[in-house]
């Protein structure tokens, strides 16, 4: 398995509530952050880390983000990154979540693939080939970038074991939380039985978060972390967008 193979999966398919009214007629994939839409961004870096098969979810305004990008955007003058799409608005009407996205989305990727949330401004973060290997020759189901808490965000999701093992600490365990950043190396098989009981390729539009599923695979073991320092910010309100572009 090399870099090229291992395909991303870009999560643009929400509503944005937060984001109104900025996101009643663009959808918040599409919002300019110094100059480029947020999505854009980590087109950029998955070029740049040797990925070039992507497929990009959507629901509210996809079709926006499909006639922007299209299925091959020449983001520099060597390569040409392939780009579908997974319509879950065009085919359900509304967005599945999560789980119920990625589920849907499974047969555009692979056995091992990269995932990140198309609102979340990362400019450091790399897609790094030696991270993907590392991760398709382990047993982990998912491998989590964690971030420091933000302050909309303060009690975190998930606590980090000196192993590298993301932990779901129970509550009033006073072990140090970080904040989950939607960045993730994902395996297929962490949404089939026993994990999860959608169907393959999620023909009925089950609707399903992701969380239950990580804190299933991380009480069996199967879950790897680390703590990411470089720039990061979920960019849910107008004035986070705003604080980015001043």
């Amino acid at each position: 398995m090399t870099a090229s193979t291992i395909p991303a999966l870009l999560l643009a398919a929400g509503r944005g509530e937060r984001m109104r009214p900025l996101t009643d007629h663009t959808p918040k994939p599409l919002l300019q952050v110094q100059g480029r839409p947020l999505l854009e961004w980590h087109l950029r870096a998955l070029q740049d880390a040797g990925v070039r098969q992507v497929v990009v979810n959507t629901a509210w305004l996809g079709e926006q983000i499909s006639s922007h990008f299209g299925s091959q955007p020449l983001l520099d003058k060597r390569e040409q990154l392939s780009i579908s799409y997974s319509h879950e608005g065009r085919d359900f009407g509304r967005a599945l979540e999560t789980a119920g996205g990625i589920a849907r989305a499974l047969p555009l990727l692979g056995p091992v693939f990269w995932l990140a949330a198309g609102d979340v401004f990362a400019p450091d973060f790399r897609f790094e080939p030696e991270a993907a290997r590392r991760f398709a020759a382990s047993d982990a189901l998912a491998h989590l970038w964690l971030v420091p808490n933000p302050p909309h965000h303060p009690r975190g999701d998930f606590g980090l074991s000196p192993q590298g093992l993301a932990l779901d600490l129970p509550e009033g365990d006073t072990r140090e939380r970080f904040t989950y950043s939607t960045l993730a190396l994902l395996r297929a098989e962490l949404f089939a039985p026993p994990w999860c009981e959608i169907a393959p390729g999620n023909p009925q539009g089950v609707a399903a978060p992701l969380a239950p599923l990580l804190r299933r695979a991380m009480d069996a073991g199967r879950v790897t972390a680390q703590r990411y320092a470089g720039r990061w910010t979920d960019v849910g309100t107008p004035e986070r967008l705003a604080a980015l572009n001043r």
